[in-house]
């Protein structure tokens, strides 16, 4: 069975988009990008991690990321769907790299700008998406009754 290498990112801008141009008429776009996560240290501390990801995309969306470039700047809240490719570079000095780059396949625009915090407007959805649930928890009545009788099947 193969496989599946499928990733969704809802992250920042860090960059406005660069697009290549080559000879034969083919585009590459590449751009980085934040995503954020919340989380409570041990001392009940609200925390941000950041994780940044090299974007990359070929032909028809790195063409249509071209055209629209200045739609797409620094700071846009953008939702992207690609693959993961890790690959190795030799650099000026000789030396070997490596990186792993997303590999677009869907890249939409969900807000222009922001708090300059990547990731804000998602993570406060979030975090209030979990207070609500954890306060919603202090009103639960469990069911006494779970004998089955009362099933429709």
């Amino acid at each position: 069975m193969a496989g599946l290498n499928k990733v969704m990112l809802i992250g920042r801008l860090g960059k406005d988009p660069d697009v290549i141009s080559f000879e034969s008429g083919g585009k590459k776009m590449t751009v980085s990008l934040a995503t954020s996560e919340r989380y409570r240290d041990r001392e009940g501390n609200w925390q941000d991690q950041t994780e940044w990801h090299n974007i990359v995309a070929w032909g028809n969306l790195a063409s249509d990321i071209a055209e629209k470039r200045r739609s797409y700047v620094k700071g846009d809240l953008l939702f992207i769907e690609g693959k993961i490719k890790s690959r190795q570079y030799t650099d000026s000095q000789g030396v070997t790299k490596s990186i792993t780059e997303i590999i677009a396949e869907k890249m939409n625009l969900i807000s222009k700008g922001g708090t300059g915090h990547p990731g804000s407007e998602v993570r406060h959805d979030r975090v209030a998406a979990t207070e609500e649930t954890h306060a919603s928890d202090d009103h639960f009545t469990p069911v006494s009754d779970t004998s089955g009788d009362d099933l429709p099947f």
